[in-house]
């Protein structure tokens, strides 16, 4: 056997103690721990929307696609107009109640599954899911109202006061 020879055989003995070595199965390890889903929450908000923040946001959530900027600034007018910032508010909502590209959903599925449609409107008006007693009390009130409408509902989550802030 020649040197050269003996360094491959060598180099191949070496190769194969360290691909016996290295390979082990992967074990599987648990530690007990629950899998949970952590949101931020989003309840203590103090910086105030612009109003331009606040149409756009608001017809986005109402119309599910952006404001143009002629009808955000024809807008604005009308709110630098009243003064009232809460009235300005409640009128522009009011007209945006009042247009056919509305897409909210209809009375009939909000009855259907009130509780859904609660943390559906936490999650769309606010950012964050509703807290237990948020969502008790908005399915025991729609439930014992059957005159409560989606539009009120919405109406109610757009004039808030945590709607106004971010």
């Amino acid at each position: 056997m020649n040197m050269h020879s003996s360094g491959k055989i060598i180099t191949f003995i070496f190769s194969l103690f360290l691909l016996l070595a290295g390979c082990t199965k992967e074990k599987n390890l648990t530690y007990g721990a629950a899998d949970k889903v952590v949101y931020e929450d989003k309840s203590q908000k103090t910086k105030r929307k612009s109003d331009a923040e606040y149409i756009s946001i608001l017809y986005t959530n109402l119309h599910q696609v952006s404001i143009s900027p002629t009808q955000l600034h024809k807008i604005q007018n009308v709110i630098y107009s009243l003064g009232d910032r809460n009235v300005a508010n409640e009128m522009v909502l009011s007209n945006y109640f009042n247009t056919s590209t509305l897409k909210i959903p209809k009375d009939s599925e909000m009855r259907g599954d009130v509780a859904v449609f609660v943390e559906k409107c936490y999650k769309r008006f606010f950012l964050r899911y509703p807290s237990e007693g948020e969502k008790t009390f908005f399915i025991n009130y729609i439930n014992s109202n059957p005159n409560v409408s989606v539009e009120m509902v919405y109406t109610a989550f757009s004039v808030s006061d945590e709607y106004q802030y971010y």
